[in-house]
């Protein structure tokens, strides 16, 4: 059964426009490339994967689209634009020359204003990946999805997916707002969702139990034709390994059927980002 991760990460400290990387994130605060990442992929069959930003750069997708020029198994990049520049349209045009680019992530988690992503400076991009049918990677929380329901219906052509199911407080167990508003979004918008991210909300090293709820809540939401399945490597690490995240996730298809199984390993991926595999 073909797999590809939808959701991994590379990283490189003497690029320097790391700003949210430091030093107390230990196990994260050192270089992540292909080379560490190509034994794991190959161990947990693997074949592609899509690579997204980690930076608040330009430079930084340039960088991620030359790793996929040198790496067979990048099928698809998510980069970055500055979405209220004046020229962020001409960017995305530029970038998107390369056939490896997909799409872009803004770093919404990170932004103080809640409603930022409702900006009307915004509508020349999103009206841009619109017509040129490229992706949104929305990397928001709990207190986003109110705002993100918005946008997605004013732009109901939108191709979004929700990264990390939108990173439910798992670890404290605040999550029933989260829940109702995930499913809204679910049943009133054609987003799609990431089952990534899970391990890293639940605090260290958590149990497949811990997370199973809300993992079935994610399905139940999207099903198995909108829901892709990703590691968030390296991040992953500050929580897990990718062996054990990809153990949970076996153990969790297992009762769906043969295709349900191969849509939420590769099927959905490949179709939402375009991908050549």
């Amino acid at each position: 059964m073909l797999r590809i991760d939808a959701h991994q990460h590379f990283w490189q400290l003497s690029r320097g426009d790391y700003e949210w990387l430091g030093p107390e994130l230990e196990v994260l605060y050192r270089d992540y490339l292909p080379a560490q990442l190509q034994p794991l992929l190959a161990a947990a069959g693997v074949s592609k994967t899509v690579l997204v930003q980690a930076a608040e750069s330009v430079e930084e997708t340039e960088f991620m689209l030359r790793l996929a020029d040198d790496s067979d198994f990048i099928a698809g990049v998510v980069g970055w634009v500055d979405m209220e520049s004046g020229n962020a349209v001409d960017t995305l045009d530029r970038l998107a020359r390369h056939s490896a680019f997909k799409g872009i992530r803004p770093m919404i988690q990170d932004i103080a204003d809640t409603r930022w992503m409702l900006k009307p400076e915004l509508e020349p991009v999103f009206t841009a990946l619109i017509e040129r049918g490229l992706t949104f990677d929305a990397l928001v929380t709990p207190r986003h999805l109110e705002p993100l329901l918005i946008l997605l219906r004013r732009y109901p052509d939108l191709k979004a997916v929700i990264d990390h199911g939108a990173k439910p407080e798992i670890a404290t167990g605040r999550t029933t707002e989260w829940a109702g508003d995930i499913a809204r979004i679910a049943s009133e918008t054609s987003a799609c969702c990431k089952l990534s991210g899970l391990m890293t909300e639940a605090g260290d090293n958590p149990g497949f139990e811990s997370l199973m709820p809300y993992m079935e809540h994610l399905l139940a939401c999207f099903g198995a034709h909108r829901l892709m399945w990703g590691s968030d490597w390296p991040v992953l690490e500050l929580a897990g390994n990718y062996p054990q995240w990809l153990a949970f996730a076996e153990r969790f298809v297992a009762p769906l059927t043969e295709v349900q199984q191969q849509a939420i390993w590769a099927g959905n991926a490949e179709r939402f980002y375009h991908l050549q595999v």
